[in-house]
């Protein structure tokens, strides 16, 4: 058994399934930073793609390879974040799910709204968390965004006008070129979720795309959705040499507006018609906390709410909107 120093935390023990996400790499990275929270048990394949090597570098090195089989029956294993290719993400979940333990699952929630409400459904079943991969949430310039809406500081929300692009290489457009729905699916689900997450499920959504170098990838994209006294407008280009620092957030409300741009590291401007939360009248640049990693905010709540300390602010609902709202956007069918 291992030693526990007095006062500390058992760690909870946890496996990484898959690496094939774009994201697979930086997940894992940020559980082995956080090494008081967290004891990383192996990484594995999914059987969908159990012929594809596990990387032996960077994160990778040193972390011990294993069936999903053995991982999914690890000793007082507790949580897996689900990493794998996007097409194969709720299968493997389900898995997971089904053997007891929380997952964190990347992002977006799989190419159907069925099946990721049936994962939610067995999630509900069992006891258990699914923290989606929505990087976002844990960005200090969207919490500091989340906590003014929340407490009013902009009064009745009128606009939300998000971007998120990027000049997508040869090899990303074949990953693109899988979804009909293209980088507003893959990568301008997090804006989807941001929106939602402070707007609600949207009235009505509308996907406009454009695929603008003959091998059908959906990459310069427009969506528009649909409130009772707003619309909100997300914008995913990935013909953007300057995608990266062009990538902002805006929402205005009848008593003040935010701009979050870049997102990353977040640069934040607060303009108010009144004072709130110390700041006066007027326009501000926002002093944010620097972040620690661009993960590690997720696996630190994970962690919590594992612990039971903390409840996750994303409930099922909220989660089932999200995917239901990106397949819209992303013109894809919805069932």
């Amino acid at each position: 058994m291992p030693f526990i120093a007095k006062g500390a935390k058992p760690r909870i023990r946890i496996g990484q399934l898959g690496s094939g996400h774009s994201h697979a790499a930086g997940k894992l990275a940020a559980i082995r930073k956080l090494s008081g929270d967290f004891e990383l048990v192996g990484v594995a394949q999914p059987r969908e793609a159990v012929e594809s090597p596990i990387p032996d570098s960077g994160a990778y090195r040193g972390v011990k390879q294993m069936s999903e089989e053995e991982l999914l029956s690890t000793p007082g294993l507790q949580a897996v974040a689900i990493e794998t290719e996007v097409p194969h993400l709720v299968a493997a979940a389900r898995r997971a799910v089904g053997a007891g333990l929380h997952i964190h699952h990347d992002k977006p929630g799989g190419i159907t709204l069925g099946d990721f409400r049936e994962l939610l459904r067995l999630a509900k079943r069992k006891g258990v968390t699914v923290q989606m991969g929505y990087m976002l949430r844990y960005n200090p310039a969207f919490q500091f965004m989340y906590r003014a809406v929340r407490e009013g500081w902009l009064g009745e929300i009128m606009e939300v006008d998000g971007m998120m692009g990027k000049m997508a290489s040869a090899s990303l457009r074949r990953e693109l070129g899988r979804y009909p729905g293209g980088g507003m699916f893959e990568l301008a689900c997090h804006m989807v979720d941001s929106v939602v997450h402070v707007m609600g499920k949207p009235a009505k959504v509308h996907a406009f795309a454009r695929r603008t170098q003959g091998d059908g990838v959906a990459d310069n994209q427009l969506a528009v959705l649909e409130y009772e006294n707003a619309t909100a407008t997300i914008r995913c280009n990935h013909r953007d040499p300057h995608g990266f620092p062009r990538r902002r957030f805006q929402i205005a409300g009848d008593r003040g507006a935010i701009e979050i741009r870049p997102i990353e590291p977040g640069k934040l401007t607060l303009s108010l018609t009144e004072a709130h939360g110390g700041f006066g009248r007027g326009t501000h640049e926002v002093k944010l906390p620097r972040s620690n990693g661009r993960y590690d905010g997720e696996f630190a709540d994970l962690a919590r709410v594992i612990r039971g300390e903390a409840k996750l602010a994303w409930s099922y609902e909220h989660d089932l909107a999200v995917q239901e709202t990106v397949l819209r956007a992303s013109g894809m069918e919805v069932q």
